[in-house]
């Protein structure tokens, strides 16, 4: 058991240096072109391994990000309004009430075609049969 782990920790420090290696952008790598240091990282496990992580890579620089100066700088929240939920929207959810409103103006419309309909054929009912309604 003893025996494996000195195994295991150096494959993992070997796996982890070549993709360190293989993903740091070519003008944060030091001393070697990139091509080199993941050759060197790959053919020479261990001593490969260290330098890389010793000289191949400037750890040093950090990366600027651009931040927009102004008077609600450094502040996030303030700089760039974040999306709403739907049902934190105001314009949406006035929306829907809009739509609502409509939907019942149409459905109060049918109810009243409806009813005017129904009267329509009860005072139908009480005529003559055999009067068609057309004049003799």
């Amino acid at each position: 058991m003893l025996r494996i782990v000195p195994v295991v920790a150096l494959l993992a420090l070997w796996v982890w240096a070549f993709i360190d290696c293989l993903t740091t952008p070519e003008d944060e790598v030091r001393h070697l072109p990139k091509v080199v240091w993941v050759i060197v990282v790959l053919f020479f496990p261990l001593l490969g391994s260290i330098a890389w992580l010793v000289a191949g890579k400037d750890r040093t620089r950090r990366r600027r990000v651009p931040w927009p100066s102004g008077p609600t700088a450094g502040y996030p929240e303030y700089e760039r309004p974040r999306p709403l939920a739907p049902d934190d929207d105001p314009e949406f959810l006035a929306s829907l009430k809009r739509g609502n409103e409509q939907h019942e103006d149409m459905l109060k419309q049918w109810e009243a075609d409806l009813r005017r309909r129904e009267e329509e054929l009860r005072r139908g009912e009480g005529r003559d049969p055999k009067d068609d309604g057309a004049g003799s």
